[in-house]
């Protein structure tokens, strides 16, 4: 069970005490298919859109709190979770009562169904919109509420390198994101043969140069063997970290590579638990730590990583699924040895009232109270998916 801290009891408190003003009265959920500028593809999938599920959860006293995630596929699995499993036990409860509100949900009888995927994705979605209407009544945003600084943030660009560009693509588009005040990009490996891997990885560090960091990610696409053959042509170009190398779940393959090699091992973005992010920090199986709002069970148990994280000296990298949404109110509202660092996606950004800002590599912190999940009522025309969503209320 999460611990409750103080930025959760102020959350709470900031309701005020009367009851008759913080019942959830509706629950609506719908999805939305935001198009992509240009085809991408990693080494497990291939994109022209990605797909923003929403809840959206309203108290009598007027307040709207907004629960994102993103997935490639299958939205209405998760509207169907929050509507047929978590709304009936939401209508009518105390909307202040988050770590409540997190084990009744986790505890639902889909807990036997999956601790993990759409099931606790689901979760999060409703935890995300609780926190929404939190720091709204607040009157605050979400980073504000949960103690962190006003100081900008830096950010990494993990919006190039992908597999289906051309060896000269490639290279033009890390050359472009560079030209535009990048420090940190990422590129993305796991082709067919690693080889091609090593031609194209050296190919964008002798053009970006020595002095911008480049990450590579594999989306779990090798095994033991490949990942540590490719290891030194890695270590040969200077990479921060290399991610997702191996099968998510696999602790000691991870171990055993961290061992092999002086860069840091980085993973998180399927990893659907604090339980389990405790187990593969503890092996030192990762030195980036990579936890998703989306795919934790919300803000409540991404701190709880967060938090441990950083008593161990473990850097995060927060995974946006979110597309930075949510992860720009939460990253260094820890107490952490590691400098703050969240990742920038902008798929999705004109899909949002409060649109998630950058400029020359740093972000700077919305101002606006909430969770900057509320969603322009346009994008909701222009893109919501027929069918996906359903609404219920007292």
């Amino acid at each position: 069970m999460p611990a409750i801290d103080a930025a959760t009891e102020r959350a709470a408190s900031v309701f005020g005490a009367s009851e008759d003003g913080t019942k959830i009265i509706s629950v609506e959920t719908y999805a939305l298919s935001v198009p992509l500028e240009k085809p991408i593809a990693d080494s497990n999938a291939a994109l022209t859109h990605w797909i923003v599920p929403v809840v959206e959860v309203k108290t009598s006293d007027g307040f709207v709190g907004t629960g994102i995630s993103g997935v490639h596929n299958a939205p209405e699995l998760l509207c169907d979770i929050v509507q047929k499993y978590y709304a009936p036990a939401l209508l009518g409860a105390p909307a202040d009562d988050i770590v409540g509100t997190w084990n009744r949900m986790y505890w639902q009888p889909t807990h036997w169904m999956g601790r993990a995927g759409t099931v606790h994705m689901a979760l999060a979605m409703v935890d995300i919109a609780l926190w929404d209407i939190a720091a709204q009544r607040a009157g605050m945003p979400l980073w504000k509420l949960l103690g962190g600084s006003a100081a900008p943030v830096e950010a990494y660009n993990t919006n190039g390198g992908w597999l289906n560009f051309s060896d000269s693509e490639l290279v033009a588009d890390l050359l472009d994101l560079v030209d535009q005040g990048w420090k940190r990009v990422k590129i993305k490996v796991g082709s067919a043969d690693w080889r091609e891997d090593v031609r194209r990885v050296r190919a964008v560090r002798a053009a970006i140069g020595d002095e911008v960091t480049l990450m590579c990610d594999a989306n779990q696409k090798w095994d033991f063997s490949t990942a540590a053959r490719i290891l030194p042509y890695l270590e040969e170009a200077r990479m921060d970290w290399v991610e997702e190398p191996l099968h998510p779940e696999d602790v000691d393959g991870h171990a055993r590579l961290q061992s092999l090699t002086t860069l840091d091992i980085a993973g998180g973005e399927a990893i659907y638990s604090y339980q389990q992010f405790s187990t593969f920090m503890s092996r030192n199986a990762y030195r980036v730590v990579q936890p998703d709002v989306t795919r934790l069970g919300g803000i409540t148990e991404w701190r709880n990583v967060a938090t441990q994280a950083g008593a161990m000296g473990i850097r995060m990298a927060p995974h946006a699924g979110d597309m930075m949404q949510v992860h720009q109110h939460l990253v260094g509202t820890v107490l952490s040895e590691a400098k703050p660092l969240v990742e920038f996606i902008p798929w999705t950004r004109e899909a949002f009232l409060d649109r998630s800002r950058i400029e020359a590599g740093m972000m700077t912190r919305p101002q606006v109270p909430g969770a900057s999940t509320a969603i322009k009522p346009e994008a909701r025309r222009n893109w919501q998916i027929r069918a996906v969503g359903a609404s219920q209320s007292l």
